[in-house]
This record gives C-alpha cells, structure tokens and sequence, in this order.
C-alpha cells in the first residue's frame, strides 16, 4: 500500500496522480515513447497541483510538482563522493586499447576478457543519492572526492526520477552524465540570440552552465538530460556484470541508460569494431560523443582488477581523434576581452571540419605563438578541441614560401591604443586603461564591487545599461550621476535612484588600498593593494613611484611593480584617477602598525582555490604574525582555510573535528 493511500480521497487522488504523472514522464523523458497527449498530461499535472495546494501537508520532495525548483542559491555546498568518482584512462590508438587488453588478461590470468562498449557522452558527470527509494542528493563530479551539490537544479530535470518504483533497491548511489541533444541545443541558442544573449560555445558547454545555475528555475528552463551509466552502491541487490545494470537494472528503476548503443563484446576486437563504427557515424549521432568507454564486463573481475590513483584498471575511454583539416592563415587580429586580456585569433582561409565551416582559430597568447613558430601566411593544421573549439595545432614550416610574415601582439591596445603589460612569459597581454571600450563594463563592476568601493546596486545589467546609454565613460563619471541619470534605467525607480545616489555618496571614504584594489590594476589583489598602502600613504606618491621604488616594498615582484608604474604612467589612467579624487573622493592611509604576532604557535593548512589571496599570499599573511603553513591536516592543526573547490583535506578536517574557516572568516581573525 503506498504511503498516503487509505488517509482520505484526496491523499489517494494524490497519490494516484503521482504514480500517473511518473510513469508518464519515464515514458515521455526516458524512453521516448509517450502514451498521451502533451495536454492530457498538463490537465493531470495542473490537478495535482491543485490539491497540493489545497493539503500542503501532503506534499513530498518526492512529487512530480516539486521539479520547478526551489530559491536563489548561495551557493554550492560540498558533497563528499564515496565511493570517488574516478576519471577514466584515455586512450587514442587501437594499440593502446589491446594493451589494456593484453593487462587485463595477464592479471585475471584469462585467455580472454568479455567487455561492454559504451558511447562516451560529452557532458557533465553527476552523482544520484537515493534513500526510500527517493532523490536526496545530486552532485558533480568535482574533483573526484568532493563534489558541488546540485540537488536542487538536478530534479528540474525531466529524465531523472525523483522517487524509483516498488522494487527499486531503497538505497541507490549512480553515476551518469548530464547532456543535451545537438537539436536541443541549436534551438536554446536560438532563444539565447532572440534574447541578444551570448551562444553557448558547444552542448557541452551548455549543460555544465545550465546544471550550475545558482537558480534552479534557469536549470528549468533548459533542455537538460541524463543518462546514467553505473552503479556505485544499491542495497540488496547482488549485481554479476556491467551488462546487467545497462539492460536490465536501470530500465527496471525506470532510468535513462544507453542500453539501445551499448555492445556486448566478447573480446577486444569486437570492442573496436565497435569504436569503428561510432567514429564513422558520430555525426549521425543525436548527442555529442567524444570516444566509447570500454569496461570489463564481470564485477568480480571489475573487484580483482582493482583502482590506480585516479582510474581503474578495468575501464578506458577511447578517445576520438580530433577533427582537422590543412588551410592557411591570411592574418592575425587581436581581440580585447572583457577584463582588458588581449588574444591572438587567426583568420583563416574558409575549411571545412567535421561538417562545421572554420573561418577563425584561437592562437591562444604570444606564448604559444612562438613556441609553435605560426606566423601570417602560414599553412597550418587546424582542430576542433572537444570536436567544437577550433585551434591552430601546428604550422608546415616545410611549405613556407619566404613570404610569411612573424607576428608579435602589439605594445598599444588595438581598442583605445594605451600601452599594455606583458607578463614575463609572455602568456599574459592587458589593457591598463582605464576607460578603455572593451572593458569598461567589467571594470564599473569590478569597481562597485564589496570588496572593492562597495557601492550597492550596481550589478552586471546597470552597469551594461551605464555604458550603453553614454552615461559612463570612465569611472569618475559614476560620481557625478544624480537621480534624473539613474531613473533613465530599466527598473530603477526614483526611490532606488535616490538610493543609489546615496550609496555612492557613501563610498567616497575610503581606505587607500581598498581604492587601489577597486582601480583593478593588473596583478594588484587585495594583499598587494595593502602591502603597497603602507608604503605609499598618498596615490600622488605612487603616481609617481618607479619600479625600483616598488622592489622596495617587501612583497612587491617584478611583475608587480611593472604592472603598477605601467598603469599610472598612462595619462588617461592617470587623469581619471583625478578626476575621482576631485569628485571627493577622501582616501585614508592605514597608520604604520607594529606586526601582530597573534598566531604564534597555531598551525593552518590552506585547501581549495583562494579567490582574495594567491596561496604564498595567504602563507605570508599568516607567517607575518607568527603562524605556520603546512601542507595536511592532522590532529596538530588549528584551523583548515577552505576556498572553492575545497576536496580531501576539508573532509580530513571535518573528520578530525578542525576548524575550518572560508575566506571571509579568515578575513576576519586578520583584522581582529
């Protein structure tokens, strides 16, 4: 008997509707093959949701209802995987897949090894956690031991059942992967450009950005699958082979797996074959692949063949060759991204690739330029990474015909042609100026950020809106914005402009090194920013400050310092810089200070990827005041601080019971 079944009429209506709607969707999303009209299947959906509202106590996180997705989030908490989610071995070459054979066999010590060949999806891997038989916890991949949970947006998604059927295991761990069809995706960028939104650059691409929505009414909105391809950990049920779980198993608990373009393979040849086949037919295929995933077959074997590191032995993925073709290259432009970068694109001679005309190839920087001697006029070899992104592999020297001309990023930006700044290796180009066109949006934002001049209210859209209309050409125009400039804007009522107003009012005392930081001058962080404050207590001394004098302040490199005298010697720099002061600006320089030495004897361990410090920054922050940085948690460590990303360690500390502190915490014990 269900759950709600004999409480009343209406628990069994709903429940009823329930089971209908289920089985509808698994038909519709899984199987392809619907039972009933699109409206029949509204007319059930609006009726249940009419009586949900009517007896909200009986709503489940089970129910079909609940796929609309739940609020804003602040972002994605950690889910450990355990089993790990390990990556796959590549492979690129019949040889090396007979090697894998060949190794299989030998430790089996089997003349022969039975496999299952599998279409390797090109799509986002994510973990399902079902307890009673409903979904508790979705999550990717991450870094193999800890993912990003992404529950919420997950049961947005039509293919997944949110509750399995009566002879489901009740606990059920499973991996798969997150994807879109090729027609689904052509349509969403249709939308997107209708919208005048940025394409999505490939399927691929796509789900990852739809999955990781931090609102999962967006994940709703998008035509997301997926298909799951192992199982981790079901109670009660005795699992002999891979095959098993992709045509029987999965089917039976009414999951999306690629049991229809699985192959049983009695040995290795037979798998290649299979991989022939695909490699010839991939662009017939509804859905990106990118190579077939071959997997021992027997579980016992799957347990005797065992785990590397990061792999197991007793799968890998055969990957396929990119796709290329030989043309030339007719010239080298140079685009100005967002954040002042500056990249090398190759205009080529029109190619066809994999049934994609390719007009253009990312060079990628100057680095790379000259590691592979490409030069303009040159006949290249051009791939599509991921069979999407096009790249210059390589150059035919041997066909040059002396008419080639070298190419060199230029010293002045090709947008608004103020000097740039090269990193020593060359790998890294930037606009400093601070007006410049290409990268002003990104700048007001970057400028009215919290850690930056923390002006409230100006996000991604407003400052698009700033620019687009003609009221911000720099940043001090900012400052001299009142409330008739700001109600010109979408959405901004003359209450918001009056806030606005204030807000920015607000902001004009500030610290010295909070400004610079907010100036968004390349290579300067929050750390150096106070480091070079302390030095220089007035921006009229830096300004005219040399490198020499920047050496001088402990903690400045090279690059650093030739970064900040390139940016002030700028005169556009240089002249709104001024302008802001003049605006009001009052900035105030930190009073020298003795270094604390408050950490003496604490132990901390950094984990993750640190978004306010680089890591040497945050080891010397904590050095300077008599801490101690190591490199793994143990039971003599203080406090873990933990960025984005944050895998193994976070856990060793959670299981150690260790403090651990995020970015903004860990802020906070420097100031305090």
């Amino acid at each position: 008997m269900s759950q709600l079944g004999g409480q009343s009429p209406a628990a069994d209506e709903i429940t009823r509707l329930r089971e209908l709607i289920d089985y509808h969707n698994y038909r519709y999303y899984v199987l392809d093959d619907p039972e009933i009209s699109d409206a029949e299947f509204d007319q059930k959906m609006r009726r249940l949701q009419a009586l949900e509202q009517q007896q909200p106590h009986l709503v489940t996180p089970g129910s079909p209802t609940q796929r609309v997705g739940g609020a804003v989030a602040e972002g994605f908490a950690s889910v450990e995987h355990s089993p790990p989610m390990l990556s796959l071995q590549a492979v690129y070459g019949e040889s090396e897949v007979r090697r894998f054979d060949e190794r299989c066999r030998s430790i089996l010590g089997a003349s022969q090894v039975e496999y299952t060949a599998e279409p390797k999806y090109d799509g986002l891997a994510v973990a399902l956690i079902y307890d009673d038989r409903v979904l508790v916890r979705a999550a990717t991949r991450g870094d193999g031991y800890v993912g990003e949970d992404v529950t919420s947006n997950v049961r947005t998604i039509r293919s997944v059942p949110l509750k399995l059927p009566e002879g489901a295991p009740d606990r059920l761990v499973v991996r798969g992967e997150v994807y879109m069809l090729r027609e689904d995706f052509r349509r969403l960028n249709e939308m997107r450009q209708n919208r005048e939104e940025p394409p999505f650059a490939n399927p691929r691409n796509a789900a990852a950005g739809s999955l990781r929505q931090l609102e999962p009414r967006v994940t709703a909105e998008r035509p997301l699958r997926v298909v799951i391809y192992q199982v981790a950990e079901a109670s009660g049920v005795s699992i002999e082979s891979q095959w098993q779980v992709l045509s029987d198993l999965l089917p039976a608990w009414q999951m999306r797996s690629p049991n229809e373009a699985v192959r049983f393979c009695s040995s290795v040849e037979e798998a290649l074959d299979y991989h022939r086949e695909w490699l010839d037919g991939r662009e017939e295929s509804p859905y990106e692949i990118d190579g077939v995933v071959i997997k021992v077959n027997s579980m016992e074997q799957q347990r005797q063949l065992g785990f590397r590191t990061r792999d197991p032995r007793w799968a890998v993925a055969f990957k396929f060759p990119a796709r290329g073709a030989i043309t030339r290259i007719q010239d080298i432009m140079v685009q100005v991204g967002r954040t002042g970068k500056l990249t090398p694109v190759a205009i080529l001679e029109p190619v066809q690739i994999g049934g994609a005309t390719v007009r253009r190839a990312s060079l990628h920087n100057q680095s790379e330029i000259d590691r592979k001697d490409i030069r303009v006029g040159d006949k290249v070899l051009v791939e599509r990474a991921g069979d999407v992104i096009p790249y210059v592999a390589r150059s035919l020297s041997d066909e040059r015909t002396g008419e080639e001309r070298i190419f060199r990023i230029p010293d002045a930006c090709p947008v608004c042609e103020s000097p740039v700044v090269r990193s020593d290796d060359e790998k890294s180009v930037l606009c400093v100026n601070l007006s410049c066109e290409a990268q002003l949006r990104e700048r007001i934002k970057h400028f009215v950020s919290r850690r930056g001049m923390d002006i409230e209210g100006v996000g991604e859209r407003t400052a698009a809106q700033l620019v687009d209309l003609g009221l911000v050409e720099d940043l001090a125009d900012l400052y001299a914005l009142d409330e008739s400039d700001w109600v010109r804007l979408d959405k901004i009522a003359e209450k918001s402009a009056q806030n606005l107003v204030s807000a920015i009012q607000s902001s004009k005392v500030a610290p010295l090194s909070r400004f610079l930081f907010a100036l968004g001058i390349p290579l300067v962080g929050e750390h150096l920013a106070e480091l070079v404050s302390r030095h220089f207590p007035s921006v009229q001394q830096l300004v005219e400050a040399d490198e020499e004098d920047l050496l001088a302040v402990d903690g400045v490199g090279p690059e650093g310092a030739r970064s900040v005298v390139t940016f002030f010697r700028d005169d556009n720099n240089r002249r709104v810089v001024r302008e802001l002061l003049e605006a009001g600006i009052c900035l105030q320089s930190p009073e020298p200070q003795e270094k604390a030495r408050d950490f003496e004897g604490l132990n901390f361990v950094m984990t993750g990827t640190l978004t306010r410090w680089t890591r040497n920054e945050a080891r010397q922050l904590v050095e300077d005041r008599g801490g101690r940085v190591t490199s793994s948690v143990s039971r003599n460590t203080d406090y873990v601080v933990a960025g984005p990303g944050a895998g193994s360690k976070l856990a060793r500390a959670e299981e150690l019971d260790v403090a651990v502190l995020d970015e903004d915490a860990f802020a906070e014990m420097l100031r305090g």
